[in-house]
């Protein structure tokens, strides 16, 4: 190959304790300088990528020389391309763009997951830079057991809201949960969990629990998940909705707080949450009567609902105002926020529905919450 002072290295093979070191060594006795480096091992096999820039007295053949025939001692495979300007200018354009940490999780992360989750990244012109696995695999017949993988993307950062909608929908359609975060100093500091509480926090919809009390689940149920999947105008569709349980008495209105359960590993969350220091809130479009039952149970911070109107003991298919909807949750976001003294980018915020997107686009990182689990 023609030399050049750049140069792309890239080592693969079956992998053993070792193989990095044995390269550096070899690299270093060159003093050349390092400009790039990446590497990754999927099942028990290597692969390392070095950019690399010779020094002004080196000697590219004694170096690919020695190069391959470590290589060869090793049992690995070698090759060596030149990098031209313009690949490098463009390489070297690479910090100016937006980094996202994007996060699946899910029983298992399958084909079809990956396939969904790239397509959205590269619908919106970013580049995925890395991928790792998290979890010990990404497939268990054990039920206790969860995959996970996270992805590395860089772009545009002005697609990030119009992201964040699309692997909501995602989430709900695959039944994973994916969680979209920037990539910055904030990133392993977080400082306030904010939660959607139905379908989220809780194992249903309480106003659909109600709704069955009266005995017009079915109705209900259907605007609600038009809601949800935002075909409906939340405020609208919701007036509809608590509209349909007038005449419910209060006192059968709070039998549902012993029967409408946790999400799993709700209450373990929100504990080791707590014992961290963290600060926590329920931001719902749900009520407030169930809200904090949830704040007693479980210590939450802040609790913010809709209050429903009950007179003489009798629901009156009302609600006091103002109703929390999506716009609301963001600015209550906010609020909170601010009087913790803690930035946005601090704040983790966790949905389920369309409601819930402007506050994941406001906050650090969002976690789309797949209701179907």
């Amino acid at each position: 190959m023609k030399s050049g002072n750049e140069v792309l290295i890239h080592f693969s093979g079956k992998d053993r304790p070792g193989l990095t070191a044995e390269l550096a060594s070899t690299l270093a006795h060159h003093q050349i300088v390092v400009l790039d480096i990446g590497q990754a091992v999927v099942h028990e096999s290597i692969s390392l990528g070095l950019l690399i820039r010779l020094n002004t007295t080196g000697s590219f053949p004694s170096l690919e020389a020695a190069l391959v025939a470590r290589a060869r001692e090793l049992d690995l495979r070698v090759q060596f391309d030149c990098v031209p300007h313009h690949s490098l200018n463009h390489w070297q354009l690479g910090p100016q763009k937006q980094h996202f940490i994007i996060t699946v999780l899910g029983r298992s992360i399958c084909a079809e997951h990956l396939a969904r989750v790239t397509s959205i990244v590269a619908a919106h012109s970013m580049n995925v830079n890395r991928i790792d696995r998290l979890s010990s695999q990404l497939s268990s017949d054990d039920p206790s057991e969860s995959a996970c993988i996270e992805l590395a993307v860089s772009g545009d950062g002005s697609r990030e809201p119009a992201m964040r909608g699309e692997f909501l929908l995602a989430a709900q359609e695959l039944s994973i949960d994916i969680a979209f975060q920037r990539e910055s100093i904030f990133r392993r500091n977080r400082r306030l969990f904010a939660f959607d509480m139905d379908s989220t926090l809780i194992q249903g919809e309480v106003i659909d629990e109600l709704a069955k009390l009266v005995g017009v689940g079915e109705q209900v149920s259907r605007i609600t998940e038009a809601a949800m999947r935002g075909e409906l105008n939340f405020d609208e569709s919701f007036g509809r909705r608590v509209a349909m349980l007038k005449g419910l008495e209060e006192q059968r209105v709070h039998t549902l707080l012993h029967t409408i359960p946790l999400a799993d590993g709700a209450e373990r969350l929100i504990r080791t949450l707590r014992l961290l220091g963290y600060r926590t809130a329920i931001l719902s479009g749900g009520f407030t009567f169930f809200a904090r039952h949830l704040q007693q149970t479980l210590g939450i911070d802040y609790v913010y609902a809709n209050e429903l109107e009950v007179i003489d003991g009798v629901v009156t298919g009302r609600v006091i105002p103002p109703i929390v909807n999506g716009d609301r949750k963001a600015a209550l976001l906010k609020e909170i926020a601010h009087s913790e003294d803690i930035s946005l980018e601090q704040v983790v915020a966790v949905g389920d529905g369309a409601n819930d997107i402007p506050m994941l686009r406001l906050a650090g990182m969002g976690i789309a919450f797949a209701r179907n689990h």
